[in-house]
Formats: structure tokens, sequence, C-alpha cells
């Protein structure tokens, strides 16, 4: 079992990564792999070309960056957490860039997402925390995921590298959302053996140009 985390700060070792750290180490200790993907500032938006849907390559034309690697560990996960800094009250450019990517190749087609776990956690000096969160957990709600909350909004304070690890409510939050994705993935798993999936069909895609 294993879960993945998406890293949408440019900053090395910044506050995003350190709540993530406190993440790590409630999934380690109850099991569960844990890995970190932090694709940087050189990410490069979706084209939409669909290619990626109309092939159903599972893959992104663009191949310079992290996004395939991404991608295909986001596939072979059990649980997915988005965690992204606010960037002027949303989601940092590079992680849009990101999930963009990541939600056409592996959603919208054949579904790949469905039914993993997924989490989300955000970081922000002052405001736009509840707005980025938002943001976070509505894409993975468009994908059929299983979201886990924590036992409050998964938004922890902080401007400067390490300020997080003064919000200790915030901390705290990030640490039981840690522990109750593990849970759910290993219930998720034993479930599994006895209870099949519930019947799926492909989306029919709508506009509304008449």
């Amino acid at each position: 079992m294993k879960i993945v985390a998406i890293n949408g700060s440019p900053r090395k070792n910044g506050n995003t990564a350190q709540c993530l750290e406190v993440v790590r180490r409630e999934v380690e200790a109850a099991g569960v792999a844990f890995q970190v993907f932090q694709p940087g500032p050189k990410v490069h938006p979706c084209m939409a070309c669909y290619h990626c849907l109309n092939t159903g390559s599972l893959r992104c034309v663009q191949t310079d960056d992290m996004v395939n690697d991404i991608i295909a560990a986001c596939i072979e996960a059990d649980g997915i957490l988005l965690a992204s800094p606010v960037y002027h009250g949303g989601i940092a450019g590079g992680m849009k860039c990101v999930l963009d990517r990541l939600m056409l190749a592996a959603g919208c087609g054949e579904n790949q997402l469905c039914h993993k776990v997924g989490g989300a956690l955000c970081t922000l000096r002052r405001s736009g925390g509840m707005e980025t969160y938002q943001q976070l957990l509505g894409t993975m709600d468009a994908m059929e995921m299983i979201i886990v909350t924590s036992d409050y909004w998964g938004a922890v304070h902080g401007a400067d590298p390490g300020e997080v690890q003064r919000d200790t409510e915030g901390m705290e939050v990030a640490a039981k959302l840690g522990r109750n994705m593990a849970w759910t993935v290993k219930a998720l798993a034993a479930a599994k053996e006895t209870l099949p999936p519930p019947e799926s069909h492909k989306r029919t895609f709508t506009n509304f140009i008449r």
C-alpha cells in the first residue's frame, strides 16, 4: 500500500515540504509507504491537445518535466495527497499545471483515479486557505476519489520556511490527516477481499452550446 503526495511549492524544504514530513511520519508509522513528488517551478501547462485523452495513453505528450512520472505514480498509488502553498488566494501556478495534466491524462478517459483515497493540505501566510483547500478537494471530487479529512480544514499558517512549525494546531491537523489516510487505505484494501466496487460507466461529456 502506498500514498503519493504532490508538493506544488517551488521552494525546496519550504513550509509545504515540512507539513508533508509530518504526514510522512504518521503514514509510515501505520505501515503504509509514502512518496513525495515535487515538480518545482519549471512545469508546463496543459496544451489542451487532448492527445492523452484521444489515445488513452495515460501520458502527456510533454515529456521534459516530472509530470508523466507523477501520473504513473498516482495511477499505481492507493492514495493521493495534494499539497500547495497559497498564491494570491489560490493554488500555486505550477501545481495547477500538474493537476490539469494529471486529471486529463489519468482521470477523464478510463478513470484511473476512481476510488483512490484523497487528501489535501495548503500552507499560507494569512488568507486564501479555504479557497485553496477547496480547489484541491474539488479536483479530487471530480475524479470519484474517496476524500479523507482531518479534524479541521487542511490549512497550515507560515510565510518564511519553518514558520509552520509554530502553527501547533495546523501541524496536528496534518498529522491526523496522515493517520486518517493511512487507515482508510488499509480499510479499503481489506474491504476489497469481500466487497466488490460499485458499478460504473464512462462519463457522458456535455456542453451547453446548441
